[in-house]
């Protein structure tokens, strides 16, 4: 298994999404990830409820692996003490709380790094540190329609959607990731830390790339198209006798797979299709060209047919088709990760691999508060410390 960080602790002061998938992947990779949270509640996630397993939220299942759990409650001194200590000794400390709300409670990265110059500050906002909206609160649909991802998501004649998955708190945890691995990286020659930071907002509008780019150097104006891609063509999906297919045809020698696979060899010595900028001015002739042939097939067997000609095609999978998949199984993409409190616990995989070895799954999910005292005497605390601090309802 990867184990690359082991050795790497990493204080996670995040809940929700966005930064518990962050942390889950450092652990991923072999990190000791101390989870803090409330006392009396834990992260939101937990009660994000119904889907629930075992009483639990099935979002707080999906990001929280890999962790310890310590009841802390920072909002009294003696909490913040705790966090103190642990950043004191720790490599990384990530938070997603609004900007400033650390340093007003002493928490900031000047504050902790004075005591740990090594210590890799992560912090993960809404929409940044700085300009109007730096305080703002936000979450994941919200930054789909600030950063114009809604109206490119969707059919033009519906109103805006978002797009199911939760694309900007991932990707978010993901640049998270990334810039901590960097700092972590430097480290390794300077000696010292360093403040990372990102935001929602700013993952959305990076997801906005080529949208930006055709309109400043086209000015071209993105509009909702389904799952149409506006500058390739044969590029979207096609109904079939009892459901749909999605071709993608992204070069001249693709399409004359596709055009072969469906038995209509002719389109593609057509005129008005014989390049891609043509096939996409002429997308409404094509497109009812291919389906009258996609039509006359059942999903399973145009999906057949156009692979075995190297057409790129799908079904458009349902969540339990994904699930059951063959392709899913063969890359080992879903593992069982068992605990006595979620004894049929089954996990995603990360979707890379080191020498063919997948992430280090070593613990479930944890219970709210259940490495309290453990952690607590890792970072030095004697027994009847813990019990005062216990006593001041400062942990649980």
């Amino acid at each position: 298994m990867i184990d690359i960080l082991k050795g790497i602790t990493v204080v996670d002061l995040t809940q929700n999404i966005a930064g518990p998938y962050c942390t889950q992947l450092l652990g991923d990779f072999g990190a000791d990830v101390i989870k803090v949270e409330r006392p009396d509640s834990g992260d939101d996630a937990r009660r994000w409820v119904p889907p629930a397993s075992h009483g639990i939220g099935t979002a707080f299942l999906a990001v929280n692996r890999n962790k310890r759990s310590v009841g802390i409650d920072i909002g009294v001194p003696q909490g913040r003490d705790v966090v103190r200590r642990l950043a004191d000794r720790a490599d990384v400390l990530v938070h997603a709380v609004r900007p400033g709300s650390l340093e007003a409670r002493g928490l900031g990265y000047d504050d902790l790094a004075a005591t740990n110059p090594r210590l890799v500050y992560c912090a993960i906002s809404a929409f940044g540190e700085s300009g109007p909206l730096a305080r703002e609160p936000g979450y994941d649909p919200l930054i789909q329609a600030f950063t114009g991802i809604m109206s490119v998501t969707g059919h033009a004649d519906r109103p805006p959607a978002r797009v199911g998955v939760s694309v900007i708190d991932m990707g978010t945890a993901l640049w998270a990731f990334i810039g901590t691995l960097a700092a972590l990286y430097r480290r390794q020659e300077t000696g010292r830390g360093g403040r990372v930071s990102t935001s929602l907002m700013e993952t959305g509008v990076n997801w906005m790339s080529l949208f930006l780019t055709h309109y400043m150097g086209a000015g071209f104006v993105g509009q909702r198209l389904g799952d149409v891609t506006p500058m390739t063509s044969p590029y979207e999906s096609f109904a079939t006798r009892d459901g749909a297919v999605l071709i993608t045809a992204a070069n001249d020698k693709l399409f004359a797979a596709v055009c072969s696979a469906l038995g209509i060899p002719d389109v593609a010595a057509d005129a008005r299709f014989a390049s891609n900028a043509l096939r996409v001015a002429n997308r409404p002739a094509l497109h009812a060209l291919l389906e009258a042939r996609t039509a006359t097939y059942a999903t399973t067997e145009c999906v057949e047919r156009l692979r075995a000609a190297g057409a790129p095609c799908s079904p458009i999978n349902t969540v339990v088709e994904v699930h059951d998949d063959a392709q899913v199984a063969a890359m080992r993409m879903i593992k069982p990760l068992p605990a006595p409190h979620l004894p049929d616990l089954r996990v995603v995989d990360v979707p890379v691999a080191i020498d063919g070895e997948k992430a280090s799954l070593r613990q479930a999910p944890p219970l709210l508060g259940a490495h309290t005292d453990e952690v607590l005497r890792w970072a030095g605390y004697a027994a009847a410390e813990i019990d005062a601090l216990k006593a001041c309802k400062a942990v649980g």
